[in-house]
C-alpha cells in the first residue's frame, strides 16, 4: 500500500509514520514545506529509514490543492491508498486566525487533493474538542449537536470535521483522540499541553513541602487523556480494517473509564515525589454556586488579578482550567468494535506517569531554557550591599562583582570597605565605597542622597547588615536598650534604606529588595527575643509593601538565614560545636535570590519549624523549651567572660538534628 500523510513532522503524525514504517509496507508520501525538508530528513533518520521509503512532497497546507501542480496530482492519482490528515494546530491558546488557517482552510485544501487523487480511504484526525463542551454523553455519531464552541480550538476542530465529512468524495473515517500526552514507553512529547500545564505547580509543591504533607484539592471530572502510542496504534489498526462498514464513522480514541482531574494530578505528584492532594472536594459542590454568583466573583478585579498572577507564575493558561470540570463523557462503541480482539488498550496512567514526568523535567521544564547564571541576572546592574565589610556581606559583594555587577559597598568603616573594593578591582570587578552608620538615620539619608547623585539608581538592594543579641528574657529585664539597638539597626535602618531607594525603583518600574532575615523568625528560637523581633518586624513590613509594589515591577525577597560561621556568633562558645554554613554558602542563598527573585528563601529546618508552629504550637513550645534548657546563656550574655562554655553531648546531638537553627 501507499500512504499520503500531512503533519508527518508533528507529534502525532511523526508517531503515526513510525507506526506505518514498523508495521506496513509501501511508500509513504509526506507533505512538507520547502523550508522544512531538512526537518523531515532529520525525522527520516530518527525513524530508521531512508528516502526510498519516505518520499517528500513539497507543498503548503495554506494553498489550494496544497500547492501541488497537475503533474504531481496525476502522479499520486491511483497510487495512494490511504490519506492521513494530521496537520493542524493542537493548541487551545493559539491565536484564532492561525487556527482558522491551519485547521479549517488546511482541511479544505487537503480534501481538494483527496478528491483529485481518489485514495481508497480518507482518514481525518479530528479531536474530542469537536464536540465543544457538550453536557452529558457524547456519541461517536454526533457532530451537529456540539455546544460550547466558545474557544477557537473547539470551533475550528468542529468546523474542519464538518468540512471533511461533507466535501470528501471518497470514503472517510474520522478519529477523535482525547487529550494526547506523551509516549507510555519513552515519555516523549513535543510541547506542554493538557495535564503538563500543572507540572510546574507539582514541582513547586515538591520544593516547598515534604512528600508526606497532606493537601486539599478538587476531584474534578473525568479527563480523557491518552498516550500518543495508543492513539497511533488504534488509528493504524482501524484504518486497515477491510469493509465499508468501518467507513463514514467517527472513532473516539479515549479510555473507557478516564481518571478524574484529581486522580491525574495525584498520580503525577506521586511520580514526582511531591505531596499529594489526600482530601479532594467533589466538583459537584462547585455546581451549587449559582452562575450569577460565579460571574460576580469573576468580575471582582482583585480576585481576577490574583488568579491571573498565580496562573501566569505557574505557566497555566486560563483556558486549561476549564478541563478540571469538563462536562462531557465520551461513548466509544465504534472504537470498541474496531479494536475487539486486539491488545490495543489505554495503559493505566500509574504504570507510565513517571516516564512522562521524567521526560518533561529533563526536556520541557521552562526553567531549562532560562538563563540561570548570576551573570545573566545581574551583569551591568547596580547592587548595593549593606554590611559589606566582612562576613556574608563581603562575600555577596565579591560574588556580585565577579558576575559583572557594579557593587556599592555600605558599612560603617571606610577602611574595611576600601579593602573589599581593592579585592574586587584586583579580580577585574567594579565597586564604589559609601560608608554609613546604619543605625544613624541622618547618616543614612546622607548616604542615600550621595548614592542617587552618583549612580542615579540602585537595581538590587541587599539589606544584610544586622545586629544579633542572644540573651534570655530573665537576663534582659534591665537591658531594654538591647531591644532598642536591634530595632534601630535591623528594622529602622533597613527600612530607611528601602524608603530612600524605593521611589527610584518604582519610577523605573524595576528593582529588587533582598532582606536577610533569620531562621529564628520561622522557629522562634529561645533567647533571641530582641533579635528575632527586629527581623520579624522587617519581614512584616516587606510583606505588607510587597502587595503594594507589584504593579511597579519591584520584587521583595526575604532570606531566612540559618546559623552562619561569622564574627556575629563568636561570643556564643557553644556554637563552635554546632553545624553551621560558611559565609560562602550563605552568599549563594542571596545570589540565587538575585537570579530567581522568589518571595522567600529558607531551609528545610526553617520551613519545618514554621509549619510545626502553625499546626501544633504547643508541641513546638515544648520542643523549644527543651532547647532552652539544653543551651544556657553564654558567658557574654551573663557578663562572665572568664568562663568557657561547652555544649553537652545531648546538646550537640540536638543541634545536628535541627541543623542551622541558632539555639
Amino acid at each position: 500500500m501507499a500512504y499520503f500523510v500531512t503533519g508527518a513532522t508533528g507529534f502525532i503524525g511523526g508517531h503515526l509514520v513510525q507506526q506505518l514504517i514498523d508495521n506496513r509496507t509501501g511508500p509513504i508520501y509526506c507533505l512538507v514545506r520547502e523550508g522544512s525538508v531538512d526537518r523531515l530528513d532529520a525525522r527520516i533518520k530518527a525513524w530508521g529509514t531512508t528516502r526510498r521509503r519516505i518520499k517528500p512532497i513539497i507543498g503548503d497546507l495554506g494553498a489550494k490543492n496544497l500547492g501541488l501542480d497537475k503533474a504531481m496530482l496525476d502522479e499520486l492519482k491511483g497510487t495512494v491508498d490511504h490519506v492521513f490528515h494530521l496537520a493542524a494546530i493542537y493548541d487551545i491558546t493559539a491565536p484564532a486566525d492561525e487556527q482558522q488557517r491551519a485547521n479549517v482552510d488546511g482541511t479544505r485544501h487537503v480534501v481538494q487533493v483527496v478528491n483529485r487523487i481518489q485514495p481508497k480511504v480518507f482518514h481525518h484526525t479530528s479531536s474530542i474538542a469537536a464536540g465543544g463542551q457538550y453536557k452529558g454523553w457524547w456519541e461517536e455519531s454526533m457532530l451537529e449537536e456540539a455546544t460550547g464552541l466558545d474557544n477557537p480550538y473547539f470551533t475550528t476542530k468542529h468546523d474542519s470535521e464538518v468540512l471533511a465529512r461533507a466535501e470528501s468524495k471518497v470514503a472517510w473515517r474520522v478519529y477523535r483522540p482525547g487529550i494526547v500526552i506523551g509516549h507510555s514507553e519513552t515519555g516523549e512529547i513535543d510541547k506542554v499541553d493538557g495535564p503538563y500545564y500543572f507540572f510546574k505547580l507539582i514541582q513547586r509543591l515538591r520544593g516547598m513541602l515534604p512528600q508526606w504533607f497532606p493537601l486539599i484539592g478538587i476531584e474534578g471530572k473525568r479527563i480523557p487523556i491518552v498516550p500518543v502510542d495508543f492513539v497511533v496504534k488504534a488509528m493504524d489498526h482501524i484504518a486497515h480494517l477491510e469493509g465499508d462498514e468501518w467507513n463514514g464513522k467517527a472513532y473516539h480514541l479515549v479510555d473507557k473509564v478516564p481518571p478524574t482531574a484529581g486522580e491525574i494530578i495525584n498520580t503525577f505528584a506521586k511520580a514526582a515525589h511531591a505531596p499529594q492532594f489526600t482530601m479532594r472536594i467533589d466538583s459537584a459542590a462547585l455546581g451549587l454556586i449559582p452562575t450569577p454568583a460565579k460571574r460576580v466573583l469573576g468580575s471582582i478585579a482583585p480576585l481576577a488579578n490574583a488568579k491571573t498572577a498565580v496562573l501566569g507564575d505557574l505557566g497555566i493558561p486560563d483556558e486549561a482550567m476549564r478541563y478540571i470540570n469538563w462536562p462531557t463523557k465520551y461513548r466509544r462503541d465504534n472504537t470498541e468494535a474496531a479494536l475487539e480482539g486486539t491488545d490495543i488498550t489505554v495503559p493505566p496512567l500509574d504504570d507510565y506517569a513517571w516516564r512522562l514526568w521524567d521526560y518533561w523535567e529533563r526536556n520541557l521544564d521552562p526553567e531549562l531554557f532560562r538563563d540561570h547564571s548570576l551573570r545573566g541576572a545581574i551583569a551591568d546592574k547596580i547592587v548595593m550591599v549593606t554590611g559589606a565589610s566582612d562576613g556574608i556581606g563581603m562575600q555577596v559583594a565579591l560574588d556580585a562583582a565577579e558576575a559583572g555587577a557594579h557593587v556599592l559597598l555600605v558599612s560603617r568603616t571606610r577602611e574595611k570597605l576600601e579593602a573589599v573594593k581593592e579585592q574586587i578591582e584586583e579580580a577585574g570587578g567594579t565597586a564604589s565605597v559609601h560608608p554609613a552608620d546604619l543605625s544613624d538615620m541622618a547618616d543614612l539619608d546622607r548616604m542615600i542622597a550621595e548614592v542617587l547623585a552618583e549612580h542615579d539608581h540602585v537595581d538590587i538592594l541587599v539589606n544584610n547588615a544586622g545586629r544579633s543579641i542572644r540573651r534570655s528574657i530573665r537576663l534582659s529585664y534591665d537591658r531594654f536598650h538591647d531591644f532598642e539597638r536591634t530595632m534601630q539597626l535591623n528594622y529602622f535602618g533597613a527600612i530607611r534604606v528601602i524608603m530612600g531607594l524605593l521611589p527610584s525603583m518604582t519610577a523605573r518600574r524595576r528593582g529588587h529588595i533582598i532582606n536577610v532575615s533569620s531562621i529564628g523568625v520561622q522557629t522562634g528560637a529561645p533567647r533571641f527575643s530582641a533579635y528575632v523581633a527586629s527581623k520579624a518586624a522587617l519581614d512584616a513590613f516587606s510583606r505588607v509593601i510587597g502587595s503594594e509594589v507589584i504593579d511597579d515591577g519591584v520584587h521583595i525577597t526575604t532570606v531566612y538565614m540559618p546559623l552562619v560561621q561569622t564574627k556575629m556568633i563568636a561570643p556564643t562558645g557553644i556554637y563552635q560545636n554546632f553545624p553551621t554554613i560558611t559565609p560562602e554558602e550563605a552568599a549563594v542563598m542571596i545570589t540565587n535570590a538575585m537570579i530567581d527573585r522568589p518571595k522567600r528563601v529558607a531551609t528545610g529546618a526553617g520551613n519545618f519549624g514554621q509549619i510545626m508552629y502553625a499546626v501544633a504550637p504547643k508541641v513546638m513550645d515544648q520542643l523549644l523549651h527543651t532547647a532552652y534548657k539544653l543551651f544556657p546563656d553564654s558567658s557574654a550574655a551573663k557578663g562572665d567572660g572568664a568562663k568557657k562554655q561547652r555544649a553537652s553531648a545531648e546538646g550537640v546531638a540536638f543541634a545536628h538534628l535541627l541543623k542551622g537553627v541558632h539555639w
